[in-house]
């Protein structure tokens, strides 16, 4: 039996059928909006459309081919940690006496300097204003964010290894 002309291509190329459609099935899975792929010379470009389970792929080289392919929708696998959504941070106290550390910068930050290490500070403990609150680190950096004032931590608005924006609320303090 001859074979027809688009299987010898696809077998004489390095980019197989198969190997878009798995491309595309993880993009899918993985919820990602683009993924780009070079094999033995052809390239590929799939990217997710809005619409669920569908997918579109768009093939390089000599001609620019777009297709859509229908997908499965596919549920992604809940992470082992994961426990039901902690409730909303609570909003700092409106006293107005009391004073919000901001992060300085954007990061992740850490309570404690290493894992399993007791955390820098808790609510209620006394601060000078060169005690260190917690860490954020920020391209491989860590930087130690300091109390800036004496007196009493009333509130830590963020959990432990949570990313933080610049100028985000991490800390109430209550000045002495």
């Amino acid at each position: 039996m001859a074979k027809s002309a688009s299987t010898d291509r696809s077998q004489s190329s390095g980019l197989r059928y198969e190997d878009i459609i798995g491309l595309a099935e993880m993009v899918s899975r993985l919820g990602l909006e683009e993924v780009e792929a070079e094999i033995a010379g052809d390239r590929v470009r799939i990217v997710a459309k809005r619409a669920p389970g569908r997918t579109t792929v768009v093939t390089g080289g000599g001609s620019s081919q777009a297709m859509e392919i229908p997908l499965p929708t596919v549920q992604r696998p809940s992470a082992p940690e994961a426990a039901p959504a902690p409730a909303a941070p609570p909003a700092p106290s409106e006293n107005p006496n009391w004073k919000k550390i901001t992060a300085p910068m954007v990061g992740t930050l850490y309570r404690s300097s290493a894992p399993g290490s007791p955390p820098f500070v808790q609510v209620g403990d006394r601060v000078q204003e060169n005690t260190v609150l917690c860490i954020i680190e920020a391209m491989k950096l860590m930087n130690e964010i300091k109390a800036e004032m004496n007196g009493t931590v009333r509130e830590i608005l963020v959990e432990n290894g949570s990313p933080v924006e610049y100028g985000q609320p991490i800390f109430v303090i209550e000045p002495a």
